[in-house]
Parts: structure tokens; C-alpha cells; sequence
């Protein structure tokens, strides 16, 4: 047992070999070989190759900082929050959160006896307008014949443009509330959506009180093809970013995914607590995986045309002022190469020169084969 517990040893630490006295019986383990400096090779089935990761060089645009840390937000041009106007309790909602509508879809359905007052002076100031508009014909007609004195002439007037005023104060009135939204009848006022999109929020149930003071609007509609993305940018970092630069924007929900986006507008003052800058980004999200309020993380490119591999820390060496890297020549064969490393970053770095498109790195088990690699030395 304590044989085997010694070969088990050798093989996974890289002791070329090992000698196990087992009774009247000798037996000999070998380890790695290295053909060429800096190369090691392993048998087909070696315990060695159970701990070793190998992946793809992958090529990227090269960053000019960390990820950032940011979230995603409301596209403001594409988003419009739905409030009433007016007061009143609710009788009828149409929509539902996630629901598509157009613009001018009706949302819901408002008893608002505000609203039936003012319809009613629009009809009041009409029928007053039309009133004292045959008054002044008749005041005219005397005037000019003589009859009636000038300044009974002059009432008539006057009282001819300030029933056109009511009207088109009314008027007014009623077109500020209604949005040109139609009536079923009168005290029943329809709010309707002013932009087409989807529901994304809904704060009201039937039957429930509303006024325009409300500190929550009763609906959010928003366009989920478009969206911005929020830096909190350190101050430190604020010469790094420029409006209409290219960035990638990262979320845990797909860590596979890397989504393009472009800085839209840089804040003119910092928090005075914090010491960031707001950063806005626009990014477009055709496949709709982003969602508003998710946590993201936002890399600034230095340019979309200088492409550098991106490698994970887990496969870097470094001894002295150098940093190596394992790569795969062929199935058991692994090569150590010296690399220049761009931005090192703390889960991933960028490699400058040393690697190239197609290479397949150790990311896994770079240790072991460096201290096998010294033990075959």
C-alpha cells in the first residue's frame, strides 16, 4: 500500500521515476519526457493530463481599462411613464406588464367627474359664444342704422370677445386632459399610450384613487430594443473615456455573450461623495437578453480594428519580470513560451505578442506542468 502511495506521488508531482519495492518484485513508474527545451510530453492515459484545461485562443479588441462596473437601464428616448392628468378612480385596466401596444392603444379607463366638468364648459362656452354672437350681429345692424348708441354697440362687442376667450380657455382646458383620447361618456376618461412598446411596469389595480401628484407614474412603456447602460466612472479613469467610443458590456445571466456599445455622454460633475462621473451608453439588444436593473460590467476599447488574444489569468507563469504560458502542440504535448502581456486585468489578461490566433492555451494545471517541467530539467 505504502507502494503505491509513493508511485501515486511521483507520477502527479513529476519525479522521472520512481523505484517501488513491492515483496520479492521491483517496479518502475515513469514520468514526462521532454523532447526539446522547454517542452514536455506525456504518455496517452498519464494521471498528469486528469488536471491539466486546455482552451482556444480567443481574439478581442484590446481594452484600454478593467471592466467597469455599470447597470443597465431605461432607454429615456424610447421610454415614456403614463401618469393621469387628472384625478378619479380607476374602472377599467386594459394592459398587463409584458402586453405589446401601439401608440394610442387605450391603457385604461378613469371615472374622473373633473373631466365631465370640463367637457361641460367646452359645451357651455359654445353655446354662450354662439349667443352672443347673434347679439352682436343685431347690435351691429342697429348701430349702422342708427338706432342704438355707440356704446351699446361697443357692450356687444365686448361681450363677443370675452365668451370667445371662455371658449378658448375651455377648449384649451379639455385638450390638455384629453390628448386627443376619446370619450365613451361623460366622467369616463381614457388614458392611452403615447408611444408604442411593451409594458414593462404597472402600478395600479381597479378600483384604486389617482391624481397627477402621484410620486409613481400608473405605467411604464419602453422600447426593449434599445437601452442604456450606467458607468459610475472612478475619477482617476475619466481621460480613458470618450464620447462615441466603442465599449463591450458583460452580465453574469451570459457569460458568454459580449454586447457592443457606444458612450453616448460623459456627466459634467462628479458626486462630490462617491468621486464618479455618470457615463452614459447605448446599446442595442435585438435579442432582447438585457434587462433593465441587471448589474453589468463595461470594457472601453482601445479599438474595434486591434484584435489581441484574451487569456485567463489561471494560465500565466510568472518568474521574475517575465510571464510564460503552456500551449498545446499536440494531444500530450505542451510547450512553455514566453508572452507580452497588454492589460492584465484581474480574471483575464491581454497578451501583445508570444500567442496568436488558433493557439490552445493551458488554463488549467499551468503550475503542474511548470514544476514537472523543472523536474525533468
Amino acid at each position: 500500500m505504502l507502494g503505491l502511495t509513493l508511485v501515486g506521488v511521483a507520477v502527479h508531482w513529476g519525479y522521472p521515476w520512481l523505484v517501488a519495492q513491492f515483496g520479492d518484485h521491483t517496479e518502475e513508474v515513469k514520468g514526462p519526457t521532454s523532447p526539446r527545451k522547454n517542452e514536455l510530453s506525456f504518455p496517452a492515459g498519464s494521471t498528469q493530463l486528469n488536471f491539466i484545461k486546455v482552451e482556444p485562443v480567443v481574439l478581442l479588441p484590446e481594452p484600454l481599462l478593467d471592466p467597469l462596473s455599470a447597470r443597465v437601464a431605461y432607454d429615456e428616448d424610447h421610454t415614456a411613464r403614463v401618469s393621469s392628468p387628472i384625478a378619479g378612480r380607476v374602472t377599467r385596466i386594459l394592459v398587463q406588464p409584458g402586453d405589446r401596444v401601439a401608440a394610442g392603444q387605450l391603457l385604461v379607463v378613469i371615472d374622473a367627474p373633473d373631466f365631465a366638468a370640463a367637457v361641460a364648459d367646452v359645451d357651455k362656452s359654445a353655446a354662450d359664444l354662439q349667443l352672443k354672437q347673434r347679439a352682436f350681429g343685431r347690435a351691429d345692424e342697429l348701430f349702422a342704422a342708427g338706432v342704438i348708441a355707440r356704446k351699446d354697440h361697443e357692450a356687444a362687442e365686448s361681450d363677443l370677445r370675452q365668451s370667445e376667450a371662455e371658449n378658448t380657455r375651455a377648449k384649451l382646458r379639455l385638450r390638455n386632459l384629453d390628448h386627443g383620447n376619446v370619450r365613451n361618456a361623460p366622467g369616463g376618461y381614457e388614458l392611452r399610450a403615447p408611444i408604442a412598446g411593451i409594458v414593462a411596469e404597472r402600478s395600479i389595480n381597479p378600483g384604486v384613487e389617482v391624481r397627477p401628484d402621484l410620486p409613481n407614474p400608473l405605467f411604464v412603456i419602453t422600447d426593449p430594443l434599445h437601452l442604456w447602460v450606467i458607468i459610475d466612472l472612478p475619477e482617476p479613469n475619466l481621460r480613458a473615456i470618450k464620447v462615441k467610443q466603442d465599449v463591450v458590456v458583460e452580465v453574469d445571466a451570459y457569460p458568454e455573450e459580449r454586447f457592443a456599445a457606444k458612450v453616448a455622454s460623459i456627466g459634467e460633475v462628479l458626486d462630490p461623495s462617491t468621486r464618479r462621473v455618470q457615463v452614459r451608453c447605448v446599446l442595442d439588444n435585438p435579442k432582447r437578453l438585457l434587462k433593465p436593473e441587471m448589474y453589468a460590467r463595461v470594457t472601453p476599447l482601445a479599438g474595434t480594428q486591434n484584435l489581441l488574444p484574451r487569456i485567463a489569468n489561471s494560465a500565466l507563469i510568472t518568474e521574475g519580470l517575465y510571464s510564460f504560458v503552456f500551449v498545446e502542440k499536440s494531444p500530450g504535448t505542451f510547450e512553455r513560451k514566453r508572452v507580452e502581456l497588454g492589460l492584465e486585468g484581474r480574471s483575464v489578461s491581454y497578451v501583445k505578442s508570444g500567442l496568436g490566433e488558433g493557439d490552445r492555451v493551458v488554463t488549467g494545471g499551468a503550475l503542474l506542468l511548470n514544476s514537472e517541467l523543472a523536474g525533468v530539467d
